[in-house]
């Protein structure tokens, strides 16, 4: 289902595409490396506990998505991040975000009407990083 309210989002496809690729680990790490500098399968694979074809399908599922654009130079392929889609893909969430926390404020209005009292937020704002997690 496409959304109507983001009219320059992405299909229905492309967000699938986009975060299938993004629920591999291994991918987003690729992401996260070629975001930091381009770089060759070759040198990705080195990376990995894999062998170079793994990773060249993991790269390849990438760049269906348009996470990562694929370029020949001599003998070597060389990845390079689409860093506009991960942005595309950011605003997309944080519209999604926007709708629920527009009816979750909804669902508040109704409560306090209704004479409950209203909820207390945390003041964490911002969701944990990785490392508090582990």
């Amino acid at each position: 289902m496409v959304v109507d309210t983001f009219p320059e989002a992405f299909t229905d496809a492309e967000i699938d595409r986009i975060f299938h690729a993004l629920a591999d680990a291994t991918r987003r790490d690729i992401v996260a490396r070629t975001m930091r500098s381009d770089q060759s399968v070759s040198a990705l694979a080195r990376g990995y506990d894999m062998s170079f074809a793994a990773v060249q399908k993991h790269v390849a599922v990438l760049a269906g998505a348009a996470l990562v654009h694929k370029e020949r130079r001599g003998r070597e392929q060389l990845v390079r991040a689409v860093p506009e889609t991960l942005h595309r893909a950011g605003v997309l969430l944080e519209r999604y975000a926007a709708l629920w926390h527009d009816r979750a404020a909804s669902i508040e209005a109704i409560l306090a009407e209704d004479g409950y009292p209203p909820h207390q937020t945390s003041s964490r704002t911002t969701p944990p990083n990785r490392k508090d997690h582990r």
